[in-house]
């Protein structure tokens, strides 16, 4: 590959590679438990909103629009969680809400995948799934629940063929690199200290 080749790509992905960049930073603080992740994630999540919009990903990019809130709502749980126990400490997920959020991913997967489907998402359905249960581990990792990260695992191992498929080999590495650290936060937050039950 010629130095101009090697340039061209390096324009033609910048954003792509400077958003894999920031989520990986983003998702390793957050095996870290430390509250800085949340703005760090934020920053990602912009870029990531406008690299799926041009590959035609539309639910990842909608997907991007509900991680804001999220990313917002996360800061200040875990802010509100550090002031009252100095520390960010990890929440039990209770059976019933796990059973819940698993259930209420299905028709979320359907309504989604219409919405895509309507909005002529590449691949509507499958992102559909993915964007959905997306939500629930985002929720939990709001929550500071252990379970994000098991949901982690599944959803983004997915997402590595997806993105194969749509050519953005950076962010497939990224998501390979993400099944990884979500396996590091599994094992981090399993011997962090446990708040009191939350729903």
């Amino acid at each position: 590959m010629t130095e101009t080749a090697i340039v061209a790509w390096l324009a033609a992905h910048g954003l792509e590679i400077t958003g894999a960049i920031t989520a990986a930073l983003g998702i390793w603080l957050t095996t870290r438990r430390l509250l800085i992740c949340w703005p760090v994630t934020l920053i990602s999540i912009f870029l990531y909103m406008v690299v799926f919009y041009r590959a035609g990903l539309l639910s990842d990019a909608l997907l991007q629009v509900f991680f804001v809130i999220f990313t917002f709502y996360g800061w200040w749980h875990w802010w509100r969680g550090m002031r009252r126990e100095g520390e960010v400490r990890v929440a039990p997920l209770r059976r019933s809400s796990l059973v819940v959020a698993v259930v209420l991913g299905v028709p979320g997967s359907f309504a989604l995948g219409i919405l895509a489907k309507h909005l002529h998402a590449a691949l509507p359905y499958l992102d559909a799934v993915l964007m959905s249960y997306s939500l629930v581990a985002t929720w939990w990792q709001a929550r500071k629940h252990i379970a994000n990260w098991w949901l982690w695992i599944v959803v983004d191992a997915v997402y590595i063929g997806e993105y194969i498929y749509k050519d953005l080999w950076p962010t497939a590495l990224l998501y390979a690199g993400l099944v990884g650290l979500a396996i590091l936060g599994l094992r981090d937050w399993r011997r962090a200290p446990m708040a009191a039950a939350e729903m």
